[in-house]
């Protein structure tokens, strides 16, 4: 990877994990741009109803027949043949009917940073190395993941079960994200991490689940961030959450979220709202918009606004031109603005291969300080 200007000119690399200095791990994500194939709904490929993780028998088959260039079958000719979008490329011994289904999650990541152009070491990182098991029988669903934590360690940082105690309701309990806006892969989105839905952010909680063919209503409640609560951080806070989507045809989507934050030792009361649309007016395009409201019982920083939009181009089959403008504004302290543009290549050339490609621009608006990161993926799935 070059940047503009020569082998380390001015496109440098991503994860605003490194800026912040939080970690880099990302759990599987779900990509909204996959609304352009009309499902709006998680649950349609995902055994999560907030998305992300393992994917179900019916999303990896769909990973292979509607997503990946090479992957599609002809029932003509592959009649018999082992289906690739199984565990271990249809060679393992867990088949599609089991109700227990198994991943590995396998993401080796080369990253180059440059900071008010100042360039630091190339990295090769590991970002993920997870086992993801999910167990489904009857109404039940238990799903968990274990792994090791960037920098050693164990983590785990999904573990719940799940009943769907009628075709509209459905509740779960253990350790999730809580339902909120638009889940985008990337972690580091402004959208995601300025609002305390980072990759190890997920909460500790009961999550209930209304749904109908054109709405779906996700309310939780819990004592708190997990990783606070298992540290004792000082940062567990009650929390409650709410997530309502109306779905106006198969390609577009209104959704309005509220997530509440109480009181905590070493964290200040706070409450986010915010509204977020997406469509795909064509199969090859996929746009989504999501604005925040965040307001914190926290002297000159009481109100912050969140403005992000991903517009996907499937330019041809599983190769997929992104570009995500964000904007990040504290009224009370002009210090803290934050404008990024990311602009990203992903390609799916078979089912169990995600190649992403993400350059990063952030500009700190107060000092004009300019920061660029460029960021190369490769996630595998068994």
């Amino acid at each position: 990877m070059t940047g503009a200007g020569g082998p380390r000119g001015s496109i440098a690399l991503v994860l605003l994990s490194v800026l912040l200095g939080g970690s880099i791990a990302v759990p599987a994500g779900a990509e909204p741009t996959f609304l352009s194939k009309q499902y709006p709904r998680c649950t349609a490929c995902h055994y999560s109803a907030s998305g992300g993780g393992l994917l179900t028998p019916y999303g990896r088959s769909l990973s292979r027949e509607e997503i990946s260039t090479f992957g599609r079958r002809d029932p003509a000719v592959d009649a018999g043949v082992r289906a690739e979008e199984e565990f271990l490329f249809g060679f393992g011994p867990i088949g599609s009917e089991s109700p227990l289904q198994l991943g590995v999650d396998v993401r080796p990541s080369r990253l180059r940073i440059e900071v008010a152009g100042r360039e630091l070491p190339d990295r090769n990182l590991l970002m993920n190395l997870d086992l993801q098991a999910a167990w489904r029988f009857a109404d039940w669903t238990a799903y968990g993941t274990a792994g090791r934590r960037p920098g050693g360690g164990f983590v785990s940082y999904e573990h719940w079960i799940a009943r769907q105690i009628s075709g509209r309701v459905s509740v779960r309990g253990g350790r999730f994200l809580p339902a909120y806006g638009v889940r985008f892969a990337d972690h580091t989105a402004l959208s995601r991490r300025q609002l305390g839905l980072g990759e190890d952010d997920q909460v500790y909680g009961v999550e209930l689940g209304l749904s109908s063919d054109r709405s779906l209503l996700q309310v939780g409640v819990g004592p708190g961030r997990a990783e606070s609560l298992l540290n004792d951080d000082g940062r567990a806070a009650f929390t409650v959450s709410g997530r309502a989507q109306r779905d106006f045809g198969s390609r577009t989507v209104l959704v309005g979220s509220v997530l509440h934050r109480g009181d905590a030792d070493r964290a200040p009361r706070s409450t986010a709202a915010g509204v977020a649309f997406g469509t795909a007016p064509v199969a090859w395009l996929t746009t989504w918009t999501q604005a925040d409201v965040r307001n914190q019982d926290l002297p000159g920083a009481g109100r912050t606004v969140i403005l992000t939009n991903q517009t996907s181009v499937e330019a041809w089959r599983g190769i997929w031109f992104r570009v995500s403008p964000q904007w990040y504004r504290v009224p009370d302290n002009p210090r803290a603005e934050i404008r990024r543009m990311v602009y990203g290549l992903d390609l799916y050339p078979r089912t169990h291969w995600h190649v992403n490609l993400s350059w990063y621009r952030d500009r700190f608006v107060f000092s004009d300080r300019r920061d660029r990161r460029l960021l190369l993926q490769l996630h595998l799935y068994l």
